[in-house]
């Protein structure tokens, strides 16, 4: 039997930390022949052992709050479980100090669901500005055209703007989601998770009913920020950055009560939008050495913000360790954050032509989207990532011309310096 959410073995004294948790949770040899890392089943069907058997497992997995682990009296389909998703979610579940979690084919996947299945006509929703490209067109398309009206907030520390847009939310429809993201994709900007708890609590006395929270933890991952820990109902993360790591498969996921995301689990079910064997088996792989890159990547990025917050051609840093000393902003991350991470974006002089040059010259940076990869990447959010975002919500979140975001990635720091040295000399 799989251990739940990576508890400790039996004969375990005291809990395992999230480091053992990434290289042991869900995964149990002998029921695998013994094999020392998990095996991948290729496999899209399973067969049944008797008539019997295969009336009891589909009873199972659809009658019941939440339609998994079949593998416990028998697998039916990949599209609905597969031993390599529930080795994954269970290990993703540990990490993320939650109850249950389900994966998807990548982080957008993640994000459609949790809408489409919390949201409805009529709903009104609130949601961080800024955001990730593709979550902000789905808010402003699709939910928008579906009935929902999108309510953002620029401002998550401070908690009398977000009860004004809350009331402002309540009174298109009722306020049934509100979805953070924090930090923020580029700018870092950070949310008080826990404010916004308890605004979700007040929200729930003039309602009568509790919104969802749910914050999309990519740009730290599970070493450096737990959603749950401080009021969050659901963790989004696009697993195809840090946890993948190496820029190789696209995964996401939503980690949370047993209930929450079972909902999700049933909607999954339908869309087909799982994550495959391949991928959950790349996933169990790579998520061993996270902590390692992490701390990599974060120890990399601390040397980098330094020396272009010093560079007379960067007019704008956004590193969350630069928060000012005193600010409500820095307070919140203190509180919640264990570090900085490693992605962060900054402005040059001479707007998009002086940041289209500083990106021509580049030889050891990458240009290119996506983030949390061994290697350092940087792209240019405005014709990229946030291309579809309007220009003026661009502009009010402070993502302009001359914005890039870079992901540091494990390489020699000094080489990383020398590269931005000669590309910043054709700014």
């Amino acid at each position: 039997m799989v251990q739940n959410n990576g508890d400790a073995p039996r004969s375990a004294a005291r809990p395992l930390s999230l480091e053992t948790l990434a290289v042991s949770a869900g995964y149990e040899p002998s029921e695998h022949g013994g094999a020392a890392k998990p095996p991948i089943y290729m496999t899209s069907t399973f067969v049944y052992e008797s008539a019997a058997q295969a009336r009891a497992v589909h009873q199972a997995f659809f009658d019941g709050d939440v339609p998994e682990r079949s593998g416990k009296n028998g697998y039916i389909y990949a599209r609905l479980d597969h031993p390599n998703l529930v080795m994954a979610q269970t290990r993703i579940a540990a990490l993320d100090r939650a109850e249950d979690s389900a994966l998807f084919a990548s982080g957008m996947a993640a994000v459609s669901t949790v809408a489409m299945s919390l949201l409805r006509p009529g709903d009104s929703m609130m949601h961080s500005r800024s955001i990730y490209g593709g979550t902000d067109m789905l808010l402003h398309t699709h939910m928008t055209e579906m009935g929902v009206t999108p309510f953002g907030f620029t401002d998550g520390v401070d908690e009398a703007n977000m009860a004004a847009v809350a009331d402002a939310a309540m009174a298109k429809g009722p306020l049934t989601l509100i979805m953070v993201e924090s930090p923020a994709n580029p700018t870092c900007a950070i949310a008080d998770i826990a404010m916004i708890s308890r605004l979700a609590d007040r929200v729930a006395l003039a309602q009568g009913r509790r919104p969802i929270i749910t914050v999309d933890n990519t740009f730290l991952g599970p070493f450096l920020q737990s959603p749950l820990e401080h009021g969050a109902d659901l963790c989004i993360t696009s697993l195809t950055k840090y946890a993948g790591g190496h820029s190789d498969f696209m995964a996401g996921s939503v980690s949370g009560s047993a209930a929450l995301v079972g909902r999700l689990k049933k909607l999954r079910t339908l869309l087909g939008c799982h994550s495959d064997p391949h991928s959950c088996w790349m996933l169990l792989r790579s998520v061993e050495t996270m902590k390692l890159r992490t701390d990599r990547a974060v120890a990399n990025a601390q040397t980098i913000a330094s020396y272009l917050r010093d560079h007379r051609k960067v007019t704008r840093i956004t590193y969350l360790a630069f928060l000012a000393e005193g600010s409500a902003e820095r307070a919140v991350y203190d509180r919640q954050c264990a570090g900085p991470g490693s992605t962060f974006s900054f402005d040059v002089e001479g707007g998009e032509a002086g940041a289209f040059r500083f990106l021509d010259r580049l030889r050891l940076l990458r240009f290119a989207v996506s983030l949390g990869g061994t290697e350092t990447l940087i792209c240019h959010p405005a014709t990229t990532t946030h291309y579809a975002v309007p220009e003026a919500t661009r502009a009010e979140v402070h993502i302009g011309p001359a914005t890039m975001r870079v992901s540091v990635g494990i390489e020699n720091s000094d080489d990383l310096i020398a590269d931005l040295a000669q590309a910043l000399e054709a700014v």
